[in-house]
């Protein structure tokens, strides 16, 4: 029986960037150690947060291969592969170069929108195609479907190796029926930073988190709490982070993060396009907010 070993705090890693556009190999390696130092329980590489689909090929090996040998066995490593043709992922998963790599996150197959049936089968193929353990990744929001409870439920049941998933649906009531019925080797990871504090209380897993870039001392003190039992220390994180919250999405993912990891002097201020940094207004909230939390 395979087990799922991502929990706690997971970071959604981003990928700095020079000012010219490059990828930043050293502002990445010194954003790694202090999270490492600071209560990373795993990282997940080149997803959505880490502006993958604008990286090449290149640029995506050569920052696996750092990651791996960075992080040494330290923690566990998921690494990014999804897409929407069943047969490109399931040959990338059988032909790719996944050594030091703990498990796979693959995303629901986007724009196509899918039935629940081919969702239910294109999982099924991504599960077969590997010996690794398998996250799911639901995200409604930019995938254009949303992969039901029922859906994630008997894809767990069906296939030894899908050990848990990623859920940002928004949705608690799927996120509470999935804790409920789903088998015991099954866990739920959130996928939505602000929603943490509530499906960890559910039962969730932990979390990958795109503010556990910037700040992961503190939240990972707040799943550590309520893993704990310890709920009023860790609402009182989860209420003082509100704001940045609400701040850290507005201009899209990963703008406000790395806006907040520049504020912070850890990294340039640069996305690739199609997306383009913070607006400078709500740079300047976020500064403000960081000052009022003495970070």
């Amino acid at each position: 029986m395979v087990h799922n070993i991502f929990k706690g705090l997971g970071i959604a890693l981003i990928t700095p960037f020079q000012e010219d556009g490059s990828v930043d190999y050293k502002a990445l390696i010194r954003l790694v150690e202090y999270q490492l130092d600071n209560g990373a329980d795993f990282f997940c590489i080149l997803a959505t947060t880490g502006e993958t689909p604008t990286l090449t090929i290149e640029e995506k090996s050569k920052i696996k291969n750092l990651i791996v040998d960075l992080v040494g066995g330290r923690v566990p490593i998921l690494l990014g592969c999804g897409g929407n043709n069943t047969a490109a992922v399931v040959q990338e998963l059988q032909t790719g170069d996944f050594k030091g790599i703990d498990g796979v996150l693959s995303v629901c197959p986007y724009y196509n929108k899918p039935s629940q049936e081919g969702l239910y089968q294109h999982f099924k193929a991504i599960a077969a195609a590997t010996k690794l353990p398998v996250v799911l990744y639901n995200v409604p929001g930019r995938t254009g479907v949303n992969l039901k409870a029922e859906t994630t439920v008997r894809l767990a049941r069906d296939c030894q190796n899908i050990v848990a998933i990623k859920e940002a649906s928004g949705n608690l009531e799927q996120v509470d029926e999935i804790i409920k019925n789903k088998p015991q080797s099954f866990d739920v990871i959130s996928g939505d930073d602000a929603l943490t504090f509530p499906m960890v209380s559910c039962g969730a897993v932990g979390v990958i988190s795109v503010i556990g870039n910037a700040l992961p001392r503190e939240f990972s003190k707040m799943i550590r709490l309520q893993m704990k039992g310890e709920y009023d220390g860790a609402r009182k994180i989860h209420h003082r982070f509100t704001d940045l919250f609400s701040l850290l999405f507005v201009d899209g993912n990963p703008a406000g993060v790395k806006a907040m990891l520049h504020e912070m002097g850890y990294i340039e201020n640069v996305l690739r396009l199609p997306l383009v940094p913070m607006r400078i207004k709500n740079m300047q909230r976020m500064s403000e907010i960081l000052k009022e939390l003495k970070i």
